[in-house]
């Protein structure tokens, strides 16, 4: 399982054009419910051609604290694990890639906002936890640190459809982190994320574009449906941006599943076109990767 970004770019191989989903959910209090709708929207996407299948941010249970502790799963024991074992059973009998949103995880005393994602076998194939927690205060007021534990390792994995990154929402504000993929020779990052309606109108697309035209790489986002009924509003619009910053496809609020195209070649376009990595000054500043040191250490 590739769980950190430890592999080479000479390890990568992935197809040149594929069809990614991103899978809107509209999540309810109810776990079966939920379980059950993704599972669908999931099996209709693959129906659609989708090789990749992205699902939001805490699309289990509705984002908020108090629910964390109670939808929470041990992925080391099965039977408790309902969302984690849909995941893998529908990955494997449609024969695709999945990234699995987020869902809570229980690990010992500890709760993790955790990403799973799984090959078309069906097989887990790299867990992110999320690593940037979403303190805010203000007109909307949350604190995920009163419910969980920050991960301490990027996540980049080598699937059927390339070498993805993969963060979780408040992980797309952290320029360093799609720096580190891309140096790791990702060329698309997933990033399931349930912004608020004022981060999200001021923020959600800007900082997408903004990975995406740095990195000269596709950055792909899913969110929940908006849901006016609970205390956390979402801004929805779940979107694909490509390697220049142009926006390929979006959403509005609603539940919806979106279907696009990557290609790849439009990376190697764009940075042949505008080689920023040979015109990076290392010279003035220099991008350290620690992570086989943080590897080490665990």
């Amino acid at each position: 399982m590739a769980s950190s970004a430890s592999a080479s770019k000479s390890d990568q191989h992935q197809i040149a054009k594929f069809k990614i989903a991103l899978c809107q959910i509209s999540v309810s209090l109810d776990k079966n419910t939920n379980i059950d709708r993704a599972r669908k929207m999931i099996k209709d996407a693959a129906k659609m051609g989708a090789k990749l299948i992205v699902l939001p941010e805490m699309w289990n249970c509705p984002y908020a604290n108090e629910n964390f502790p109670i939808y929470a799963e041990d992925f080391d024991i099965r039977e408790l694990s309902p969302s984690f074992m849909m995941l893998s059973d529908v990955a494997r009998s449609e024969g695709v890639t999945v990234v699995g949103g987020s869902i809570p995880e229980r690990c010992g005393e500890r709760l993790y906002n955790t990403c799973c994602v799984f090959g078309t076998d069906g097989n887990l194939i790299a867990k992110h936890r999320k690593i940037h927690l979403f303190d805010l205060t203000g007109d909307v007021c949350f604190k995920e640190s009163e419910s969980f534990t920050a991960g301490n390792r990027p996540t980049i994995v080598d699937t059927d459809v390339g070498r993805i990154g993969i963060g979780i929402c408040h992980d797309l504000r952290f320029p360093e982190l799609a720096m580190l993929y891309r140096e790791r020779g990702a060329d698309l990052i997933c990033y399931p994320g349930a912004f608020n309606m004022s981060t999200g109108k001021l923020l959600w697309e800007l900082v997408q574009r903004a990975r995406a035209v740095d990195n000269q790489l596709f950055v792909a986002t899913c969110s929940p449906a908006r849901d006016s009924s609970g205390s956390y509003m979402i801004w929805g619009h779940s979107t694909l941006v490509g390697p220049f910053g142009e926006v390929i496809a979006t959403s509005e609020h609603q539940e919806t599943t979106i279907i696009a195209e990557i290609d790849y070649s439009m990376c190697q376009l764009r940075r042949e076109n505008l080689p920023l990595e040979k015109q990076k000054r290392g010279d003035i500043y220099q991008f350290v990767d620690c992570t086989n040191e943080l590897n080490s250490q665990q």
